[in-house]
C-alpha cells in the first residue's frame, strides 16, 4: 500500500521530512491529529510488528521511555506495513555518565522482559550454536572458519538467562538523552537473547569486569557479523573475532 495508508491515522495526516538512520525501513517525521511523530514503513510481518509494539506498550507502562506506537483511527497498532509512534526528544550521549545512564535503562529494559517470548522468526545467539538461519542471519552465507568462531564465542554465555535486547544499544543514534531521563529508539534489532549482548558500550558504560566484558565483546562482535553479514562492517566485526 505504501504512505496512503498514513491517511488511516486521520484525515489530515501527513508526512513532513525523511529521517537519517533507517536502513530496513522508509523512517518520516510525520504529523498526526496536529502533533509531530515518527513513520516507519517497512516490510515487516504482522506478528512480527505486534510483538515490537506490544513490547513498547509494555515498556511505556513500567515506566521506560521508549516510541509509543499511535493507533490508528480504527485502533490499530499498524497497517500495512506501517506503524506511527510518538517522537522521542533528546540528544545522542556525549559523556560517561550519559553512557552509564543509558547501561542503567538498558539493564531496567531487562528486567522487566525476562521470560519474553521470542520475536517471530527469530533466533538467538543459543539458538545459532545448531541453526543456521533466522530473520536476518544465514550463517551458510559465511566463511565455515568465520561461523566456527561466531559459536564459540556466543558458546561462552549458553545457558544463561534470557530477555528482550535492544539488539543495537551502542548505536549512537538509537540513544536519547536528556537532563531527566534517557530514552530507548529503533527497536529493530529487538529479540530475545543473553543480556550481555547490550552491555558492550562506549567507555565500558556498564561496569562489567574484564572477563565478562571479553565474553560480552566477542559474542556481540560475532552477532554484528552474522546479522550484517557480508558487508564491509561485517567483514570488520568478524575479524575482531579470536580464532579458535
Amino acid at each position: 500500500m505504501g504512505w496512503e495508508t498514513l491517511k488511516r491515522w486521520g484525515a489530515d495526516a501527513a508526512r513532513v521530512e525523511p529521517l537519517t538512520g533507517g536502513v530496513a525501513n522508509d523512517v518520516w517525521s510525520v504529523r498526526v491529529g496536529g502533533r509531530l511523530a515518527v513513520g516507519r514503513l517497512g516490510t515487516r510481518s504482522d506478528a512480527d510488528l505486534a510483538w515490537e509494539t506490544e513490547l513498547l506498550q509494555h515498556l511505556d507502562r513500567e515506566g521506560l521511555t521508549v516510541p509509543v506506537p499511535i493507533p490508528a483511527t480504527d485502533g490499530r497498532l499498524f497497517a500495512d506495513g506501517l506503524v506511527v509512534m510518538t517522537y522521542v526528544e533528546g540528544l545522542a550521549p556525549e559523556t560517561d555518565a550519559d553512557w552509564r545512564r543509558a547501561a542503567e535503562a538498558l539493564r531496567r529494559l531487562h528486567e522487566l522482559t525476562r521470560g519474553w517470548p521470542q520475536r517471530p522468526g527469530w533466533r538467538s545467539s543459543a539458538d545459532l550454536l545448531h541453526a543456521e538461519t533466522g530473520t536476518k542471519v544465514d550463517l551458510r552465507a559465511m566463511p565455515a572458519e568465520g561461523v566456527a568462531r561466531c559459536r564459540a564465542a556466543w558458546a561462552r554465555l549458553a545457558g544463561r538467562e534470557t530477555c528482550v535486547v535492544h539488539g543495537d544499544s551502542n548505536n549512537l543514534g538509537n540513544v536519547r538523552v536528556t537532563a531527566d531521563r534517557v530514552a530507548l529508539i529503533d527497536w529493530d534489532e529487538a529479540h530475545v537473547d543473553v543480556p550481555e549482548l547490550d552491555l558492550v558500550l562506549p567507555g565500558n558504560a556498564a561496569g562489567l569486569d574484564d572477563a565478562a566484558y571479553d565474553v560480552a565483546a566477542q559474542a556481540s562482535a560475532a552477532w554484528e557479523a552474522a546479522v550484517c553479514w557480508d558487508d564491509e562492517y561485517a567483514v570488520k566485526r568478524l575479524a575482531e573475532v579470536r580464532a579458535i
